[in-house]
């Protein structure tokens, strides 16, 4: 009887490892790099730090960006407003190469051009600016965005 209680408690125990449902990390393993210029980094901190930070990793993964601003330089529903959307970022692409545009579709029928990936309003301010000059109704308005490029600085 005694074999039967320990062999139990061996396979209750055993299965609880298999069914998490994710790795945790924390911070200082997010943050370790390895190449020969790492050094030491200690990081002394609440668990609950590392517990926030995951689950604002898996909240942006699951939007597929991150929640920050756009600038829309185009928003209509009329008649020939497919047509007219692709002229306008036709001339936004070849105005401005450097800076992404994406053309949406929100229902019911409202054809929408918006460019860049701003993390906050200022960064997007001065790219509102410039392009004001050519788009005089652009506006910039809060989006998803997309994840930005580590390797662009």
């Amino acid at each position: 009887m005694k074999w039967k209680f320990i062999f139990l408690l061996i396979l209750i125990f055993s299965s609880f490892e298999p069914c998490s449902a994710q790795i945790r990390y924390s911070t200082a393993e997010l943050m370790r790099r390895q190449d020969a210029w790492s050094g030491d980094l200690r990081i002394y901190q609440d668990p609950g730090i590392d517990s926030l930070i995951g689950r604002y990793i898996l909240y942006n993964i699951r939007l597929n960006g991150l929640e920050g601003f756009r600038i829309q330089i185009y928003n209509s529903s009329g008649k020939d407003a497919r047509e007219e959307s692709g002229r306008k970022r036709a001339e936004f692409m070849s105005r401005f190469p450097g800076i992404a545009s994406y053309a949406t579709f929100d229902r019911p029928s409202y054809y929408k051009i918006r460019a860049g990936d701003y993390r906050s309003r200022i960064e997007g301010t001065k790219d509102l600016l410039m392009i004001r000059r050519v788009f005089p109704d652009a506006i910039l308005v809060p989006d998803i965005i997309n994840f930005p490029d580590p390797n662009k600085k």
